[in-house]
Parts: C-alpha cells; structure tokens; sequence
C-alpha cells in the first residue's frame, strides 16, 4: 500500500498540470463520495453550494458556482469518462501552448458552458433540464475544440480504427452532444456547446494575437503570489564579503549537473514509454530528487 501511495506521490510531482488537476478532481470526488455516505443532509447541502443553479436569481446569490461547478463530480462515471478525455485533450493541448493557457481555457470554458446552461434553462423551456449542473465536460470541451480548431489535421491512431484526424473525434463528440440534447441532460449537453463555442472563440482571438486567457493568468498570479509571499522582516539585512572555496563550489556545480542530467534522462523515459517502464532505483530516485 506504501508503495502505491509513494508512486501516487511521484506521479503527482512529476506530472503536469492536466495530470495535477486530475488528481484534484478525483480526491475532491472521494471527499463528496464519504460525505455521501456518512452525511447525506450535509452532502446535500455542499452540493448546492458548489453546483451551478439553474436559475439566474440563484446563480446571482451565489456567483462562484460558475467556477466551482467544473471541478466536482458527484457520479463516478461521469467522472471517469471526463478525466480520460481530459488527459486525452490536456496532453494534446500541451503541445502547443503553455500550462497557464491550459488553466486558464479550463476555467473560462467552464464559465461561457455554464452561461449557456443558464441561458438554454430560460429561454428554451421545453427541453428537460436538472435543477443544477456539476462537473468538468464543458471545460474539458473548451480544451478539446481549441486543440482541434488550431491543428485540425493531428493524426490520432486509435485501436482497431486506424488513424483519425483530431477533427473527426471533436466532431462525434459535438455530434453526440446534439443528438442526446432533446432525450437525455439538455442542460450538461447545453454547456458542453458552450465549452466548445469559447474553445474555438479562444483559438481565433490567439490568432489575432488576443490571448484571452492573459487577465485571469495575471489575476491568478497575485493570488498565489499573494499567498505565496513571505513576510518581511523589520530587521535590516546586512551583508558579508565571504570568501568563496572555489573548489567546493565547483563540485557543487558538477554534482548538481549530473543529478539533474540524470532526472532528464529519467523524464525522457517517462514521455517515451510511461512511468511504469521505470525501475524501482529510478523512481526511488526522481522522489529524492523531487524533495
């Protein structure tokens, strides 16, 4: 059990920030599930806290639920199919554009999905709707449209098909999303075109040169920085000439060097064959480091 925790740990700290933001979403998943079973009245009550309402006069009392509602899950398959599809489009997404960008199109898409949620459960009233929307499908939309609509032609291989092209898969998902729109979830089906409207909205500002995701990468920054920070001291600092061992530096250099030339090489085979194709010494050893 040890084991699996410590290769958890690892994989968390190695791991990007699609593979970071799955762990989050599946632990704040377990915290609902045990809420759940030890508390109904109160898992009630946290879920009507988090998830978006249907209702804009609800939605104005508690604003937040526009972003708290894309990173929880209360259905374990739900979960499970939007994690796969988020490390499926997460990863893709990191190819060509930066981790702040990736957070940044999660959290914006998840908003414009649940404004058009809103805007379907009050405009478009015969269509059968839930009280509230939870869950990550209209952000992980967001990510899969913007990768599709700025490299349409990837080439994905999928067992026992063959090769498909990125937009074929964003198009069975859209398609799917408007078939099931007057059956089954019109609100989730609603949102998931909103995450995708913004995805391909996204794309076309970058390519003006408008990154839209910049404000709130600015805004984010200063909180975590804000957080971050560390207090200042009343006491000046006073500084001292010391005379530096060259020597001893020199080796630092050289042992520093070889350990993090020995972490590439580690991470190299991670991206290649997976973290599973690692040895025990080398994954002992990337958690040293990692500390």
């Amino acid at each position: 059990m040890s084991s699996i925790l410590e290769d958890l740990k690892l994989q968390y700290r190695v791991g990007d920030l699609t593979t970071k933001l799955i762990f989050w979403e599946v632990f704040l998943f377990l915290i609902l599930t045990v809420i759940s079973v030890f508390s109904p009245s109160i898992f009630e009550r946290f879920v009507g806290y988090i998830a978006l309402p249907g209702s804009w006069q609800e939605m104005i009392v508690k604003p937040w639920t526009l972003i708290t509602y894309s990173f929880f899950h209360i259905r374990f398959f739900h979960l499970l199919f939007n994690m796969l599809m988020l490390m499926f489009a997460g990863r893709l997404f990191a190819t060509f554009f930066t981790q702040k960008q990736f957070i940044g199109l999660y959290i914006l898409g998840g908003i414009l999905g649940g404004i058009v949620f809103l805007l379907g459960y009050q405009f478009l009233p015969s269509l059968r709707y839930g009280e509230s929307l939870i869950g990550a499908s209209a952000s992980v939309m967001a990510i899969l449209v913007a990768t599709t609509v700025y490299q349409p032609d990837y080439s994905i291989r999928i067992g026992f098909i063959g090769n498909v092209k990125l937009w074929h898969i964003a198009l069975v998902f859209l398609l799917l999303d408007l078939i099931q729109l007057p059956v089954d979830n019109s609100g989730g089906h609603m949102a998931h075109f909103g995450g995708a409207l913004f995805g391909y909205i996204y794309i076309k500002a970058l390519k003006s040169g408008i990154d839209l995701t910049s404000g709130l990468n600015v805004a984010l920054d200063r909180i975590v920085t804000l957080f971050s920070s560390r207090k200042s001291t009343p006491f000046k600092r006073v500084h001292k000439n010391v005379k530096v061992d060259t020597a001893k530096t020199t080796s630092r250099v050289v042992t520093k060097d070889k350990t993090q030339q020995q972490i590439d090489e580690i991470l190299d085979k991670i991206s290649q064959s997976g973290y599973d194709s690692l040895t025990k010494e080398e994954k002992e050893f990337l958690f040293k480091a990692g500390k």
